[in-house]
């Protein structure tokens, strides 16, 4: 193996599940964050009067900041090393939290999408750090398995994050629009100010809270992981190797997660939307992002359980692959509750994905890791991209022929699974 598990000193070894616990709360913390733009999207298309593109800036703001900050954040985390630099992405991530309260305050649009963008570049700093981390934490052949562990920690938070925004920012959104509709202008300005008002208390604690966590991450044991020195040590066949762009397996890597995350953002953030144009209404529909985090996390269950004694990662991301594609065609081809269904169960379909694409991509890296980490998180951005075009189709056609898009990016993630990972992959790996 060109990677090996992260030896540490035995008074580590001893508190090994200390740093998996520090890193499954980051990875909390990531999720609900994430998720909470599945209810952002209708609420601010209520609270700022917006069309479905102009709504889906919100994954467009907060997930573009993946690809500006990926590569400042690996030179980072080469400065700081990777707990201080997880103590500064929280930080970050208060900034942008904060902002929300004179969005909030003003209902100024573009205030939010910053705030969004602030938050998702101090995430794209904590991921850059704890993906690499938690996957080199290890043995390469269950890293999946670790991610899987990861991911539900991920999900859970992101299964709760919509439930409760969506009590409080959603109460009575079928009624308020009903209510705006016949309202005079300065009526009407009153109540969607009193809305926008709505998201102020639950910003400033999360605020709050990612400031404690900060402070509790900068004076943890996590202990450092030297990736330059790993390679050194085991990975002889980069020995020549001068730039990460010689690794063709992990740029197909890229570009799969790239797609990856756009179809995983789009079944999480559309199906509160695509519900209500259905004739769901928004105070059932606003459960709905819940229901699909609950499939992905029945398919983290099923890669801790099965990977890698039962599946390989291989396997698993095939199969992952297939469902999505079947349950593309579900969602085209019916409508109402079935059509929503198929949205929700993409979760089951996209849950081995991520686990499955990380310890493939970095395969081989050595010290190219954090670099290549970077990379990959730059490939977060197709959740600003993908989910937008989305919303261009939904207007020009309609919202479920729109779905339409998902097809081409489950082709690719089965050809990365069935032989991408493969293109140009060190042959010691």
């Amino acid at each position: 193996m060109a990677e090996q598990a992260v030896q540490f000193p035995l008074t580590e070894r001893k508190s090994k599940l200390s740093p998996i616990f520090i890193i499954g709360m980051l990875f909390f913390i990531f999720g609900f964050i994430t998720w909470l733009n599945s209810v952002l999207i209708p609420y601010l298309k209520l609270a700022c009067e917006l069309n479905n593109v102009e709504a889906y800036l919100v994954t467009t703001a907060f997930y573009i900041s993946y690809f500006v900050l990926a590569i400042p954040s690996a030179r980072i985390l080469n400065a700081t090393g990777f707990k201080k630099g997880m103590s500064v992405g929280l930080a970050v991530m208060a900034v942008g939290a904060l902002i929300f309260i004179p969005a909030a305050l003003t209902r100024f649009y573009g205030l939010f999408l910053l705030g969004l963008f602030i938050q998702g570049s101090g995430l794209a700093l904590l991921q850059t750090a704890s993906n690499p981390y938690i996957t080199i934490l290890g043995p390469p052949e269950s890293a999946a398995k670790r991610i899987s562990i990861m991911g539900i920690c991920n999900k859970v938070a992101g299964a709760l994050a919509p439930i409760i925004l969506g009590a409080i920012a959603l109460k009575d959104a079928d009624g308020l629009k009903a209510r705006i509709a016949t309202m005079a202008v300065e009526a009407k300005k009153l109540e969607l100010d009193a809305l926008a008002s709505r998201v102020i208390i639950p910003y400033i604690v999360i605020m709050v809270v990612l400031l404690i966590l900060a402070v509790i991450i900068y004076n943890s044991s996590l202990p450092e992981i030297d990736t330059d020195q790993e390679d050194e040590t085991t990975a002889a066949t980069n020995t020549g190797k001068t730039s990460v762009f010689q690794f063709p397996h992990l740029l197909l890597g890229v570009l799969t997660l790239f797609l990856y995350v756009g179809v995983e953002v789009i079944a999480g953030d559309t199906i509160i939307n695509y519900a209500n144009t259905q004739g769901i209404p928004l105070d059932t529909a606003k459960f709905f992002t819940s229901c699909t985090l609950a499939c992905m996390l029945i398919g983290y269950g099923v890669g801790i359980v099965c990977i890698p004694k039962y599946l390989s990662q291989e396997t698993a991301m095939k199969s992952s692959a297939g469902l999505g594609l079947i349950l593309s065609a579900l969602i085209i081809f019916t409508h109402g509750y079935v059509s929503v269904l198929g949205v929700a169960l993409l979760g089951l379909a996209n849950s081995l994905v991520w686990p499955a694409i990380w310890p493939m991509a970095l395969a081989g890296l050595g010290r190219f890791t954090k670099i290549g980490s970077s990379l990959m998180i730059m490939g977060i951005a197709g959740g600003a991209i993908v989910p937008l075009g989305y919303g261009a189709l939904a207007d020009a056609l309609n919202p479920t022929h729109a779905y339409v898009i998902l097809i081409p990016s489950y082709l690719i993630i089965l050809y990365y699974a069935f032989g991408g990972h493969k293109v140009g992959r060190p042959k010691a790996v």
